[in-house]
């Protein structure tokens, strides 16, 4: 099966969920975004290594680097293998010099590392057709509603910790998804795009 390779867009903060971020993938040669929530501590991990800061001490993903290059194992690249139940599976593939190995991880802490030795990220193409985000061009002659018709067009209310995306119907949904990805809302775009997984 082709691996497709996938770029860090960037990290957003939840607007819902307090403590979770949405890690932003995008397809190298394409238009598609796979959005992955992750904890603090991991997207912590992530953006230090994005940013290039460095540590007083080091951080767990730092200690893993320095424990495989010890050992003289090198990482060649990443893989998200699969999506099971919209938990997303992660491999670190990487090798001695004779063999190669894979290793399951979190798609975060994956990354994470990934990052540390500078290798390349990928998936495959079934699981960026089913969560995989397609970012279309935004009508130039959008016009603007008022707060009242928003209100009727999107009955979620945004500032809920508990969406409840199941009462809303499918149409619905996939215009809220639209909407969610044009304002750059990628954790809840996330969210949306689960729950019409779960309908399919």
């Amino acid at each position: 099966m082709d691996k497709i390779k996938l770029e860090i867009l960037g990290l957003s903060s939840s607007q819902s969920q307090s403590g979770s971020f949405a890690l932003v993938l995008g397809e190298e040669r394409g238009n598609r975004r796979l959005p992955i929530i992750i904890g603090m501590f991991e997207a912590q991990a992530i953006a230090i290594e994005i940013e290039k800061i460095v540590p007083n001490r080091p951080m767990t993903h730092d200690l893993f680097k320095s424990f495989a290059q010890s050992f003289k194992f090198s990482i060649l690249e990443i893989v998200i293998s699969d999506l099971r139940e919209g938990v997303f599976y992660a491999k670190i593939v990487c090798t001695d010099g004779v063999k190669m190995i894979d290793i399951d991880a979190r798609p975060s802490d994956a990354i994470a590392i990934g990052l540390r030795f500078g290798v390349p990220i990928y998936t495959f193409e079934p699981i960026l057709s089913e969560a995989g985000i397609v970012l279309t061009e935004p009508e130039e002659d959008e016009t603007l509603v008022s707060k009242d018709e928003e209100t009727k067009k999107n009955p979620v209310k945004k500032s809920g910790t508990s969406e409840q995306l199941k009462d809303i119907s499918s149409d619905q949904l996939k215009t809220m998804l639209d909407e969610a990805l044009e304002k750059e809302d990628y954790e809840r775009a996330a969210k949306i795009r689960d729950e019409l997984n779960k309908r399919n």
